[in-house]
């Protein structure tokens, strides 16, 4: 693997720091720092978990380290003096801490393309300062040479072009030996990941007979290292119906040898717990393996600290269970701890990047600079020789500033002594955290009725009303009326703190579960004239148009999709009316798609819709419907996708039948 000038240069100025202030004080020996008892005097309000494990992992992905201090982020202690991050993040109960690491994350000229510019050698610094405060290491090989995610595996540079054969070979050498330099510096390596997130796919490979071959390569490496290190399978959207089951099925089935099932799970996008603890519990109990979060975050606060703008802020189509608040991100990683102490077989749970704070300071530019120079955005510029259609493209800063524990001046914040204080519970009186959002749906013609109290959330999650001020007078009220059919939004003040109000002006509609929010296909009829994969109502608020819930489809086959979603209406009125639906997706190939409107068995109107892509709704319209009272009308959904050879995939929402006035 090639070592640039930038790489040496960036070790030895770590080296010099590590010697200083962020190097830990000059600590020599390996010594544990990790709490036995409770940390007390926190103000964290904290319900204990009941029956957590002593050896229950309370992990912490710290990828981004170096990077980060090389780019001249400083970190403190509670006390407010400059510590080696890893001893402070010990110091709270913090006993793993996970390490990616990518191939060759490096131009031909040497420029890193970012995220921490993670190598095996990135991964040998961090685990001996983790080691060194009596933390284990949990390693993650991408087997690529940047990001690998459910959307993106890509094989690494040195690699392009080799058969399955040589592949695996590949991977079982540079597992190897990049655990030999762990095992060489002393490291205590307690787990290892063979591939990250690997939803179907790993290292350019989409076909599980060949994955296979690629993860028994690398758990043999571990094996033959280090031998008592957990080996770890690692994937996403756990609510994904029967995706868990597909994958653990298929892992039995070439017998793969791995010791631990792990998860991602963020809340804002993958379900409830309960689903989690319902998908995990069932390949514990079927397969025998341990299960884990390997991957978790929450928003500590709504805004942005370093120019770039973040994955999670207010207002976004996310699903928000707790507040953008510290004791709200403390709130939600006490509750997935809770959930994986409960699931058999349960051994652990690690937060995502949870140093990854802000570099820089007075402006874009200024970070910008040090993002290009030290790897410590998401990508840097350098990323679109490797990956030119996500990083090349969309390169800058880091995203999840705002969901780490740590805050801009590098200060740890409260939620990290989480990791201590679920163990015992830290009760301490309760105090208004939030204010929960108001959402209104209003028919057009009707008057906006604002509430006169909301409930602030306190910082046990339980709500108490409060009287509200709207900042909003009755004239700017009747203008939204009269303007008619839109998205509004009011602020207020309540018990001091920003309160919402989030208004949707509508014409009133005539179909049942219009946007299927009650979980099922309660008013529709689906017919099925193909034998698609996948078809059938999901909740995932990120992929809904409205609310949580939609219709979902997918199929690996070319021709599988074809079915008709439709829903007969009874009780209209004589007059005129318009059909309308919503429809997203992608790899559909060549579609015949309409929304279309019936009476007395009839299709007496339809409009064509398009697949174009993910995001992009399409809806259908269908005007100026005549209908007499008495007839029999429904109005529905016609989907047929030939396929691209990857799975035609889409979903379907909000349904509305109006009076077309």
């Amino acid at each position: 693997m090639k070592k640039s000038l930038f790489t040496r240069t960036l070790c030895l100025a770590l080296c010099a720091a590590f010697l200083g202030g962020c190097g830990g004080g000059g600590e020599a020996e390996n010594k544990s720092v990790i709490p036995t008892e409770k940390i007390e005097g926190s103000d964290l309000y904290v319900r204990k978990v009941e029956n957590i494990p002593e050896d229950f992992i309370m992990g912490m992905d710290a990828s981004s380290v170096l990077a980060q201090e090389a780019s001249g982020v400083k970190y403190y202690n509670f006390e407010g003096q400059e510590q080696d991050v890893f001893k402070t993040l010990a110091e709270s109960g913090v006993n793993y801490i996970r390490v990616r690491i990518w191939n060759d994350p490096f131009d031909e000229n040497g420029n890193g393309y970012g995220g921490g510019n993670c190598t095996i050698d990135t991964a040998v610094e961090i685990g001996k300062r983790a080691t060194r405060y009596g933390m284990k290491l949990l390693v993650n090989f991408h087997y690529s040479d940047f990001w690998a995610d459910p959307g993106k595996q890509m094989v690494p540079k040195a690699w392009k072009g080799m058969t399955v054969e040589e592949k695996t070979e590949a991977v079982y050498q540079y597992t190897r030996e990049s655990l030999e330099k762990l095992k060489a510096a002393g490291v205590d390596v307690g787990m290892v990941q063979v591939g990250n997130e690997t939803n179907g796919a790993m290292c350019g490979e989409t076909k599980w007979f060949d994955i296979q071959y690629l993860m028994q390569a690398g758990a043999k490496a571990i094996r033959e290292v280090f031998p008592g290190a957990l080996v770890a399978v690692h994937f996403a959207n756990p609510e994904k119906e029967g995706s868990y089951a597909s994958y653990a099925s298929k892992l039995d089935y070439y017998k793969v040898d791995y010791d631990v099932f792990a998860s991602s799970y963020y809340p804002y996008w993958h379900g409830t717990l309960e689903n989690l603890s319902n998908v995990l519990t069932q390949i514990h109990e079927t397969y025998g393996k341990k299960v884990m979060v390997m991957e978790t975050s929450y928003a500590y606060t709504p805004e942005d600290t370093d120019f770039n703008g973040n994955t999670i802020s207010e207002g976004g189509n996310v699903t928000k269970n707790y507040p953008y608040t510290v004791h709200g991100q403390a709130r939600s990683v006490r509750d997935v701890i809770e959930t994986v102490v409960n699931i058999p077989g349960g051994i652990g749970v690690c937060y995502w990047e949870g140093t990854w704070n802000s570099v820089g300071g007075a402006s874009w530019e200024e970070n910008s600079a040090l993002w290009e120079k030290y790897g410590s955005g998401w990508a840097s510029s350098y990323a679109a020789a490797y990956d030119p259609d996500d990083a090349g493209k969309y390169y800058g800063g880091c995203a999840v500033d705002n969901q780490v524990f740590f805050d801009a001046g590098g200060k740890p914040l409260e939620s990290l002594r989480v990791f201590n204080l679920v163990r015992y519970g830290n009760e301490v009186p309760l105090k208004a955290d939030g204010i929960e959002d108001v959402i209104l749906t209003v028919d057009i013609g009707s008057p906006i009725v604002l509430p006169e109290t909301v409930n602030a959330i306190m910082t046990d999650g339980s709500t108490s009303g409060v009287p509200v001020t709207w900042n909003v007078t009755p004239d700017e009220l009747a203008a939204m009326e009269a303007k008619g059919e839109g998205k509004y939004e009011v602020t207020g003040t309540a018990d001091g703190r920003l309160a919402k109000a989030y208004i949707s002006i509508v014409l009133f509609n005539y179909l049942e579960n219009d946007s299927f929010e009650q979980g099922d296909l309660t008013g529709w009829v689906l017919t099925e004239h193909g034998k698609a994969d996948e078809l059938y109502v999901e909740e995932k608020l990120t992929d809904s148009l409205t609310g949580s819930w939609h219709m979902h489809y997918w199929s690996a086959a070319k021709n599988s999709v074809e079915f008709t979603l439709e829903q007969p209406v009874t009780g209209l009125e004589s007059g005129t009316y318009k059909f309308n639906i919503s429809i997203m997706g992608g790899d559909c190939g060549e579609t015949d798609i309409y929304a279309f409107v019936k009476v007395n068995g009839e299709i007496v109107a339809r409009d064509t819709m398009t697949i174009n892509g993910y995001g992009n709704w399409d809806a259908g319209e269908v005007k100026g419907v005549e209908y007499t009272a008495g007839d029999e009308i429904s109005v529905g959904i016609y989907v047929k996708c030939a396929g691209e050879g990857n799975g035609a995939w889409g979903k379907i929402d909000d349904g509305k039948l109006n009076k077309d006035t």
